[in-house]
Protein backbone atom coordinates (compact mmCIF):
# COMPACT_ATOMS: atom_id res chain seq x y z
CA UNK A 1 0.00 0.00 0.00
CA UNK A 2 1.40 3.44 -0.85
CA UNK A 3 2.58 5.55 2.09
CA UNK A 4 -0.67 7.25 3.22
CA UNK A 5 1.26 10.25 4.48
CA UNK A 6 2.26 11.01 0.90
CA UNK A 7 -1.33 11.65 -0.17
CA UNK A 8 -2.20 15.36 0.28
CA UNK A 9 -5.89 16.18 0.60
CA UNK A 10 -7.91 19.10 -0.66
CA UNK A 11 -9.05 21.43 2.11
CA UNK A 12 -12.67 21.31 3.19
CA UNK A 13 -13.33 17.81 1.87
CA UNK A 14 -14.52 14.82 3.84
CA UNK A 15 -11.85 12.12 3.82
CA UNK A 16 -12.97 8.58 3.03
CA UNK A 17 -11.04 5.35 3.50
CA UNK A 18 -12.15 2.46 1.26
CA UNK A 19 -11.73 -1.13 2.45
CA UNK A 20 -12.46 -3.63 -0.32
CA UNK A 21 -10.49 -6.71 -1.37
CA UNK A 22 -11.37 -6.51 -5.08
CA UNK A 23 -9.06 -3.89 -6.67
CA UNK A 24 -11.32 -3.19 -9.66
CA UNK A 25 -14.36 -2.61 -7.45
CA UNK A 26 -12.29 -0.49 -5.08
CA UNK A 27 -10.89 1.70 -7.85
CA UNK A 28 -14.32 2.18 -9.39
CA UNK A 29 -15.80 3.26 -6.08
CA UNK A 30 -12.85 5.55 -5.42
CA UNK A 31 -13.38 7.26 -8.77
CA UNK A 32 -17.10 7.67 -8.09
CA UNK A 33 -16.63 9.19 -4.65
CA UNK A 34 -13.77 11.48 -5.63
CA UNK A 35 -15.95 13.02 -8.35
CA UNK A 36 -18.49 14.19 -5.76
CA UNK A 37 -18.44 17.66 -4.28
CA UNK A 38 -16.92 17.71 -0.83
CA UNK A 39 -15.64 14.13 -0.89
CA UNK A 40 -12.10 12.84 -1.19
CA UNK A 41 -10.83 9.25 -1.07
CA UNK A 42 -7.76 9.55 1.09
CA UNK A 43 -6.75 5.90 1.08
CA UNK A 44 -7.58 2.36 0.06
CA UNK A 45 -7.03 -0.98 1.78
CA UNK A 46 -7.62 -4.59 0.86
CA UNK A 47 -7.14 -6.26 4.25
CA UNK A 48 -8.12 -5.49 7.86
CA UNK A 49 -4.48 -4.93 8.78
CA UNK A 50 -4.03 -2.35 6.00
CA UNK A 51 -7.30 -0.70 6.98
CA UNK A 52 -6.34 -0.24 10.63
CA UNK A 53 -2.90 1.11 9.70
CA UNK A 54 -4.38 3.50 7.14
CA UNK A 55 -6.96 4.79 9.62
CA UNK A 56 -4.19 5.53 12.10
CA UNK A 57 -2.13 7.53 9.60
CA UNK A 58 -4.86 9.17 7.53
CA UNK A 59 -7.45 10.06 10.16
CA UNK A 60 -10.37 9.67 7.72
CA UNK A 61 -13.84 11.07 8.38
CA UNK A 62 -15.51 7.86 7.20
CA UNK A 63 -14.65 4.25 6.43
CA UNK A 64 -16.57 2.48 3.67
CA UNK A 65 -15.95 -1.25 3.86
CA UNK A 66 -17.16 -4.55 2.46
CA UNK A 67 -18.28 -7.24 4.87
CA UNK A 68 -16.34 -9.90 2.92
CA UNK A 69 -12.58 -9.39 2.76
CA UNK A 70 -11.20 -12.61 1.35
CA UNK A 71 -10.26 -14.85 4.27
CA UNK A 72 -11.07 -12.05 6.72
CA UNK A 73 -14.42 -10.85 7.99
CA UNK A 74 -15.68 -7.30 7.97
CA UNK A 75 -17.69 -7.79 11.16
CA UNK A 76 -14.53 -8.41 13.14
CA UNK A 77 -12.88 -5.41 11.51
CA UNK A 78 -15.80 -3.20 12.54
CA UNK A 79 -15.37 -4.40 16.11
CA UNK A 80 -11.64 -3.63 15.93
CA UNK A 81 -12.41 -0.12 14.64
CA UNK A 82 -14.81 0.33 17.55
CA UNK A 83 -11.96 -0.45 19.94
CA UNK A 84 -9.13 1.47 18.29
CA UNK A 85 -11.03 4.27 16.50
CA UNK A 86 -14.28 4.54 18.42
CA UNK A 87 -15.30 7.92 16.97
CA UNK A 88 -14.74 6.89 13.35
CA UNK A 89 -18.05 6.22 11.53
CA UNK A 90 -18.28 3.15 9.32
CA UNK A 91 -20.58 2.47 6.39
CA UNK A 92 -20.83 -1.09 5.10
CA UNK A 93 -21.21 -1.51 1.33
CA UNK A 94 -21.81 -5.18 0.58
CA UNK A 95 -23.38 -7.66 -1.80
CA UNK A 96 -24.76 -9.70 1.09
CA UNK A 97 -28.45 -9.47 1.96
CA UNK A 98 -29.08 -6.65 4.42
CA UNK A 99 -31.77 -8.76 6.17
CA UNK A 100 -28.96 -11.04 7.32
CA UNK A 101 -26.21 -8.52 7.99
CA UNK A 102 -27.60 -5.03 8.68
CA UNK A 103 -28.46 -5.65 12.33
CA UNK A 104 -25.16 -7.45 12.86
CA UNK A 105 -23.05 -4.56 11.56
CA UNK A 106 -25.00 -2.03 13.63
CA UNK A 107 -24.44 -4.11 16.76
CA UNK A 108 -20.73 -4.34 15.88
CA UNK A 109 -20.49 -0.53 15.69
CA UNK A 110 -21.17 0.51 12.08
CA UNK A 111 -23.46 3.44 11.27
CA UNK A 112 -25.04 2.15 8.09
CA UNK A 113 -25.52 -0.62 5.57
CA UNK A 114 -26.12 -0.30 1.84
CA UNK A 115 -26.12 -3.07 -0.75
CA UNK A 116 -23.89 -2.92 -3.81
CA UNK A 117 -26.74 -3.43 -6.23
CA UNK A 118 -28.40 -0.18 -5.14
CA UNK A 119 -28.34 2.78 -7.56
CA UNK A 120 -25.39 5.13 -7.32
CA UNK A 121 -27.51 7.89 -5.81
CA UNK A 122 -28.52 5.66 -2.90
CA UNK A 123 -24.91 4.76 -2.22
CA UNK A 124 -23.98 8.44 -2.21
CA UNK A 125 -26.97 9.25 0.00
CA UNK A 126 -25.75 6.62 2.46
CA UNK A 127 -22.26 8.13 2.49
CA UNK A 128 -23.57 11.64 3.16
CA UNK A 129 -26.05 10.43 5.79
CA UNK A 130 -23.35 8.74 7.83
CA UNK A 131 -20.90 11.62 7.33
CA UNK A 132 -23.62 13.90 8.69
CA UNK A 133 -23.85 11.91 11.89
CA UNK A 134 -26.87 9.80 10.93
CA UNK A 135 -27.53 6.12 10.49
CA UNK A 136 -28.33 4.78 7.02
CA UNK A 137 -30.54 1.78 6.30
CA UNK A 138 -32.84 1.05 3.39
CA UNK A 139 -36.53 1.83 3.85
CA UNK A 140 -37.23 -1.89 3.94
CA UNK A 141 -34.74 -2.45 6.75
CA UNK A 142 -35.90 0.57 8.73
CA UNK A 143 -39.49 -0.66 8.52
CA UNK A 144 -38.45 -4.11 9.63
CA UNK A 145 -36.66 -2.76 12.70
CA UNK A 146 -39.60 -0.53 13.57
CA UNK A 147 -41.95 -3.50 13.31
CA UNK A 148 -39.67 -5.50 15.56
CA UNK A 149 -39.67 -2.75 18.18
CA UNK A 150 -43.46 -2.46 17.94
CA UNK A 151 -43.90 -6.22 18.13
CA UNK A 152 -45.71 -6.35 14.79
CA UNK A 153 -46.68 -9.76 13.44
CA UNK A 154 -46.25 -8.45 9.91
CA UNK A 155 -42.47 -8.66 9.99
CA UNK A 156 -41.27 -10.95 7.16
CA UNK A 157 -39.45 -14.08 8.38
CA UNK A 158 -35.70 -13.78 8.69
CA UNK A 159 -33.27 -15.73 6.59
CA UNK A 160 -32.57 -19.21 7.93
CA UNK A 161 -28.95 -18.11 8.31
CA UNK A 162 -30.00 -15.40 10.78
CA UNK A 163 -29.94 -17.98 13.56
CA UNK A 164 -26.16 -18.39 13.14
CA UNK A 165 -23.90 -16.41 15.44
CA UNK A 166 -21.48 -13.90 13.95
CA UNK A 167 -18.60 -16.36 14.22
CA UNK A 168 -20.65 -19.24 12.81
CA UNK A 169 -21.65 -17.08 9.86
CA UNK A 170 -17.99 -16.20 9.34
CA UNK A 171 -17.04 -19.89 9.32
CA UNK A 172 -19.94 -20.64 6.97
CA UNK A 173 -18.72 -18.03 4.48
CA UNK A 174 -15.14 -19.31 4.60
CA UNK A 175 -16.41 -22.83 3.96
CA UNK A 176 -18.28 -21.47 0.96
CA UNK A 177 -15.09 -19.87 -0.31
CA UNK A 178 -13.33 -23.22 -0.31
CA UNK A 179 -11.28 -22.96 2.87
CA UNK A 180 -10.41 -26.15 4.71
CA UNK A 181 -10.93 -26.52 8.45
CA UNK A 182 -7.21 -26.00 9.03
CA UNK A 183 -7.14 -22.83 6.89
CA UNK A 184 -10.21 -21.45 8.67
CA UNK A 185 -8.58 -22.11 12.03
CA UNK A 186 -5.44 -20.28 10.93
CA UNK A 187 -7.40 -17.34 9.52
CA UNK A 188 -9.49 -16.96 12.68
CA UNK A 189 -6.58 -17.68 15.05
CA UNK A 190 -8.46 -20.50 16.77
CA UNK A 191 -7.91 -24.24 17.09
CA UNK A 192 -9.07 -26.81 14.55
CA UNK A 193 -11.34 -28.32 17.20
CA UNK A 194 -13.02 -24.94 17.68
CA UNK A 195 -13.77 -24.71 13.96
CA UNK A 196 -15.10 -28.27 14.01
CA UNK A 197 -17.41 -27.29 16.84
CA UNK A 198 -18.67 -24.31 14.82
CA UNK A 199 -19.25 -26.60 11.83
CA UNK A 200 -21.27 -28.98 14.01
CA UNK A 201 -23.40 -26.13 15.35
CA UNK A 202 -24.01 -24.81 11.83
CA UNK A 203 -25.12 -28.22 10.59
CA UNK A 204 -27.46 -28.59 13.55
CA UNK A 205 -29.02 -25.14 13.13
CA UNK A 206 -29.46 -25.52 9.38
CA UNK A 207 -30.59 -29.15 9.72
CA UNK A 208 -27.86 -30.46 7.45
CA UNK A 209 -27.04 -34.15 7.59
CA UNK A 210 -23.42 -34.16 6.46
CA UNK A 211 -20.30 -32.12 5.83
CA UNK A 212 -20.93 -32.45 2.11
CA UNK A 213 -24.36 -30.83 2.48
CA UNK A 214 -22.77 -28.06 4.54
CA UNK A 215 -20.19 -27.35 1.84
CA UNK A 216 -22.80 -27.33 -0.93
CA UNK A 217 -25.04 -24.98 1.02
CA UNK A 218 -22.17 -22.63 1.87
CA UNK A 219 -20.84 -22.55 -1.70
CA UNK A 220 -24.31 -21.84 -3.09
CA UNK A 221 -24.76 -18.97 -0.63
CA UNK A 222 -21.41 -17.39 -1.45
CA UNK A 223 -22.10 -17.70 -5.19
CA UNK A 224 -25.56 -16.13 -4.82
CA UNK A 225 -24.06 -13.15 -3.04
CA UNK A 226 -21.50 -12.68 -5.81
CA UNK A 227 -24.05 -12.86 -8.63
Amino acid sequence: MPDPRAQPLAKGKHRILLVEDHPVTREGLAQLLSQQTGLEVCGQAGTPQEALRAAQFLRPDLVVLDISLGAANGLELIKDFAIHHAALPILVLSAHDELLYAERVLRAGAKGYVMKHEPTQKVLAAVREVLGGGVYLSDQMRNRLLHQVAGSLAVPPKSELAQLSDRELEVFELIGRGSSTARIAAALHVSVSTVETHRAHIKEKLELESGTELIRRAVAWVQSAAS
